[in-house]
């Protein structure tokens, strides 16, 4: 679905994305793990369209969308949530919900109602419809920010460290979600620091550092790594 070749962007003598490649298959869930700095959420935004690479290419089911905007992004099926909820709090959840219908998945504001009641239904939201969106706790704002991007009817969603600032017990619940989301059959990449949540939600774990690929392969294999234990944990391993 997603492949990415030879991706670079540097801001002055600092390389966020060094020569990556990356390919997503459709179906897939897909984590990627880095410390701090190493580029994860820059490669994010090369890839929903908030950057534009020095070099590389991008493509979505074979389109090239290196030059794309983030809305065009948005409109051929790229979902986004963000680490820090934003949603519109002077508005309803449901109303949050219209907003990213009409206005990301092109649809009227009567044929997107029976589509955001389902979205909300699936992320345990529809009891909220009704409440401003400001008046949300912290869970409730994540599965907020997940809504709005499922409701562009997107193809692959981008989750950026979604589960950060939840108490253990309200991540389990959001893992869940994320792994019935994932069951209906949407790909999925996800950047968490988190990485017991990645491990047991995504087929495959990406490991970057200075903007470069470390390692790739099953969650499992890739934690297990001396190189990756090192460098994301601080840990050396004889």
């Amino acid at each position: 679905m997603l492949k990415i070749k030879g991706l670079r962007k540097s801001f002055g003598s600092v390389i966020a994305a060094d020569d990556i490649d990356l390919s997503v298959a459709q179906g897939e869930a897909l984590g990627i793990i880095g410390p701090n700095g190493a580029g994860k959420t820059t490669l994010f935004n090369l890839i929903a369209g908030g950057l534009a690479p020095d070099a590389g290419e991008i493509r979505l089911n074979g389109r090239d969308i290196t030059a794309a905007t983030p809305h065009e992004r948005c409109i051929v099926g790229i979902g986004r949530s963000h680490q820090i909820p934003r949603p519109f709090e002077n508005l309803t959840v449901f109303e949050n919900l219209l907003v990213a219908a009409v206005h990301g998945g092109g649809l009227t504001e009567r044929a997107a109602v029976a589509p955001c009641a389902e979205i909300l239904e699936r992320l345990h939201l529809l009891k909220r419809a009704n409440t401003l969106a400001g008046a949300l706790t912290l869970l409730e704002r994540k599965r907020l920010e997940m809504a709005r991007a499922l409701a562009t009817d997107p193809r692959l969603l981008l989750l950026d460290e979604i589960a950060g600032g939840l108490t253990e017990g309200e991540c389990l619940e959001l893992i869940e979600t994320i792994k019935q989301v994932h069951a209906a059959g949407m790909t999925i990449i996800w950047i968490e620091h988190i990485v017991h949540a990645l491990r047991s939600a995504v087929d495959r774990l990406v490991a970057i550092n200075f903007g470069a690929t470390l390692m790739e392969g099953s969650p499992d294999a890739v934690m297990s790594s001396p190189e990756v234990r090192r460098v994301y944990l601080g840990i050396d391993v004889a």
